[in-house]
């Protein structure tokens, strides 16, 4: 078992004909439970972010307009991953594994990503020999 984990979440989007990224937060979890509650929330946070409600106070009148039915929806999709105690295990057996975990969801602009990994496992393959290839 891994204890520890470095997570990140990025959105990417073209500027100038170039992909860039921009990072969203980073943590490091000092146990997979921290690891998962973290990506969860900063889902949340995006999805809460990209499609408020309505009734906030905070935001003014006619801000919000709907969308198409056929617009891909990013917050629906990060909420219902967030929901969803099956995808949640299947997440924590792969960290678990040492495996590097990416959920992302795309609008026509926009991708958000939210990666994970083992630091333990991070340290291993620093410890691993190159793979030396002849030339010629």
């Amino acid at each position: 078992m891994h204890d520890e984990f470095l997570c990140h979440v990025t959105a990417y989007g073209v500027c100038d004909g170039r992909r860039i990224g921009v990072p969203l937060g980073t943590y490091r979890a000092p146990t997979l439970a921290l690891a998962l509650w973290w990506l969860r929330d900063r889902a949340s946070w995006i999805a809460e972010r990209l499609d408020p409600q309505p009734e906030s106070t905070s935001i003014p009148p006619s801000a919000l307009v709907p969308v198409s039915d056929t617009a891909p929806d990013v917050p629906r999709l990060l909420r219902a991953w967030c929901a969803d105690v099956g995808r949640q295990e299947l997440i924590a057996d792969e960290l678990g594994a040492g495996r590097l975990v990416r959920v992302a969801a795309s609008d026509e602009t926009t991708e958000y990503e939210l990666l994970a990994e083992s630091v333990d496992a991070l340290r291993m393959q620093r410890t691993v020999p190159p793979l030396v290839m002849p030339v010629g």
